[in-house]
This record gives structure tokens, sequence and C-alpha cells, in this order.
């Protein structure tokens, strides 16, 4: 029954800092895509081609 216990509190750790490290990634700017606004005028638009 410990082993359930302590197994339990390990992943609920685990997930927490798993959690704690994604919201600092997020705040911190790590997602944020500035690579494809400039390229984005490079790309050819499917829905405007399809209507000409």
């Amino acid at each position: 029954m410990t082993a359930i216990v302590v197994l339990i509190a390990a992943s609920l750790l685990v997930a927490v800092s798993f959690l704690i490290a994604f919201i600092w990634s997020v705040k911190s700017g790590q997602y944020d895509d500035k690579y494809t606004p400039s390229v984005r005028i490079l790309f050819d638009d499917a829905k405007e081609s399809e209507k000409e």
C-alpha cells in the first residue's frame, strides 16, 4: 500500500513540474512564431488560386 502512495505522489510531482515548465515556456515566448509571418507572402494561398 505504501508503494502505491509513493508512486502516486511521485507522479503528481512530475506532472506538476511539467505543468509549471509548460506555463513558464508559454509566458516567456517559447512558442511565439516569428519566422512564418515574414515568409507567408511567399507561399501560394490555395483558396485564392481556386477562385480564379
